[in-house]
This record gives C-alpha cells, structure tokens and sequence, in this order.
C-alpha cells in the first residue's frame, strides 16, 4: 500500500486549498520540480500531480511543470489530474512521461469516454470522483451532481480503469480524518482499487488504512499533513511496509 504526496499546481506554484476553493489557497513552495524531489526523498513512492488552473480551464495550464517533473522521476509512477477531458491531452501528458491521467469532471458528463480513454492507452487511466455527501463535484469541485459516487463506480467497473481516486472534498485540506465507510463503499462497488483521498491527519488514518487492504483500498494521498508536519511521509511509508510483510 502506498502513502502518495501530493502537489497540487496553481500559477506555477505548489499549494493546497481548503475543500477545493480556490480563493483559499496556502502557498508552500515556488518550485515544483524541488518539492517532488523533496517528497522523493522522504520515501514517496509515487507522485499525485493536480493541474488545479486546468480544472477551471478544461486544458492543461502547468503542463511544464508536469513535464520537468515527469523527466527528472521517470523511475516512479506520477499521476496527474486536472482539466483531462480529451483524449489529446491524455496523450499530451503520456508523452510527457507520467504514468496515469485522472478523468474526473468528463467521466461524470460523459462515462462512455472514460471506455474510449481505456482503449486508446490501456492501463494509464484513473478515474476521480470528488464527492461531497455521496454526490459527485465537477468543475473543480464548483458544481455538485445529483450522481452518486457508488454509482459511477459500478458503471466502471469493466472499462478497464487502474484505479479511482475518491475524494470527500468536505474534508479536503482540513485535517479531519478520512471518510472511510464512503471510501470503502465506492471500492465494493466498482471493484476497482481505490486511493483515498481527502482528510488524511496523521498516523491514525494511516493505521486505519492498513486495516483497509482486503477491502479494495490501495493507497492514500496525503497533501495538507505532509506540509504542515501533522503526518511525516517517511514513517508512515514505512509502516505500511511493515504490515504488508
């Protein structure tokens, strides 16, 4: 199991919000390449890269910083999501080198194209699904659907998808503990490994995601705790390690 940083991109630089706006941003660092080195070093495994101004735009905005980072850690997996919604841009970034492209707003307009991403490069899509109360956001969490999480999932479920990120934006970026009964249930549903995302604190989640493995859960994304030292990235790696043996 793994215990994946995040670096989220705004105008060029590394931050975080708070339950997906944008207006309430904290800026950690201005040099992408240097924080997915920094994170490298700490023991991350794989990299989660969000393009949070392609969200908004529908098309990749800090493609370059994607870049530069894909080229210097072509070693480890990097996954990116934000603003995917054609299959050129999936394209753009493979060639870039990173490993998985995040569908999240489109597979929610559009299921059939997350089938059509999966044929056109097998094995290199994920797809999001960012809930607030069991029913799906899109637009980078702008607008909330009246389609539930579970739901979306099953339709899924033979596509041929890698995995789904599944994010509570009620708890993102506010330190609170993951939804783990909401987790666990959009696992059971698509029968697709499933990395959560939103609230991991500290090592009581990462505990309580090691109790998770039979049950479809693969990894957790862990951003605010990492920069705010509420969760050192390192030993929470290694314990995970440590369970798996």
């Amino acid at each position: 199991m793994l215990i994946i940083p995040a670096i989220d991109l705004k105008d060029g630089q590394c931050v975080r919000l708070r339950q997906g706006r944008m207006e309430e941003s904290t800026v950690y660092g201005d040099d992408p390449l240097a924080m997915a080195t920094h994170w490298r070093a700490q023991g991350g495994r794989r990299l989660h890269l969000v393009d949070l101004n392609g969200a908004f735009a529908g098309e990749p905005v800090n493609g370059d910083a994607v870049r530069a980072i894909a080229r210097e850690h072509s070693d480890i997996p990097i996954q990116i999501g934000g603003g995917i919604r054609s299959l050129d841009t999936i394209e753009f970034y493979l060639q870039a080198g990173v490993t998985y492209c995040i569908i999240g707003t489109q597979a929610v307009r559009d299921p059939a194209f997350v089938r059509q991403a999966c044929d056109a490069f097998p094995g290199h899509i994920i797809v999001g699904l960012d809930a607030r109360d069991g029913r799906v956001a899109t637009e980078g969490w702008a607008d909330v659907s009246t389609v539930l999480a579970t739901d979306l999932a099953r339709q899924f479920a033979d596509d041929g998808v890698s995995a789904i990120v599944y994010t509570d934006i009620s708890r993102d970026g506010m330190l609170q503990g993951v939804n783990w009964e909401a987790t666990i249930a959009v696992a059971a549903a698509g029968n697709i490994p499933v990395i959560a995302s939103g609230g991991v604190t500290n090592m009581d989640d990462v505990e309580r995601l090691a109790e998770t493995r039979d049950q479809g859960v693969m990894g957790a994304i862990t951003g605010r705790a990492i920069y705010e030292d509420t969760l050192d990235l390192k030993t929470a790696q290694d314990y995970l390690d440590s369970r798996a043996q």
